[in-house]
């Protein structure tokens, strides 16, 4: 399923909405005034002062189209007999990309263009990275949409794997039966079987 770049980077993207809402926050710059002499001060200025949060934006809207794009993907037909054999929750490792990552950036004071520019650079490295160490799954997002992340060793279509990477929006546990849609080369969506 996620057979290409273009894929993690747009699993990239998702994991990072919660650092472009907090960024809108942030930076967010609209003038209220209460008072009866006050005027609009127009949409040029507007949107000038708003740059960043408005691109901010964009990209978590853009992360929202890749999100139903992702769960698209997730439906169709799967594959039956994973059986658990072994399994570990890997949950931590949704909050160690948070931690590490995401946090740190908002302390960045985005209304210097420096800061700005080193956040830009910072964040195509951090995806670069996303993307070729194959780590997409460590996604803060999914964790909030309520998808778990397990290591399993597991008996696949009769052959024993060790060290699956399984995500799940149910709880897995030792010794279920489940149906799988491969996702990369060791990792799967997977759902327990009833």
């Amino acid at each position: 399923m996620i057979k290409s770049s273009w894929d993690k980077i747009e699993l990239y993207i998702i994991s990072l909405w919660l650092l472009f809402i907090l960024i809108i926050v942030v930076t967010i710059d609209v003038p209220i005034c209460i008072k009866d002499n006050c005027s609009f001060i127009g949409f040029d200025k507007l949107i000038l002062k708003n740059l960043i949060p408005i691109v901010s934006f964009s990209f978590f809207l853009l992360g929202v189209v890749f999100m139903y794009r992702f769960k698209y993907k997730l439906q169709g037909s799967q594959r039956n007999n994973i059986i658990v054999k072994k399994i570990e929750n890997r949950n931590y490792e949704h909050l160690t990309f948070l931690t590490t990552y995401i946090i740190p950036l908002i302390a960045f004071d985005l209304t210097k263009i420096k800061y700005v520019i080193v956040l830009f650079l910072l964040l195509v490295a951090i995806g670069v990275m996303y993307v070729k160490t194959n780590i997409f799954y460590t996604n803060p997002t999914l964790a909030l949409l309520g998808y778990r992340i397990y290591r399993i060793d597991a008996e696949v279509n009769g052959n024993y794997i060790e060290g699956i990477i399984i995500i799940s929006k149910e709880n897995v546990s030792l010794s279920d039966t489940l149906s799988y849609r491969k996702i990369h080369e060791d990792i799967y969506y997977v759902r327990v079987r009833i």
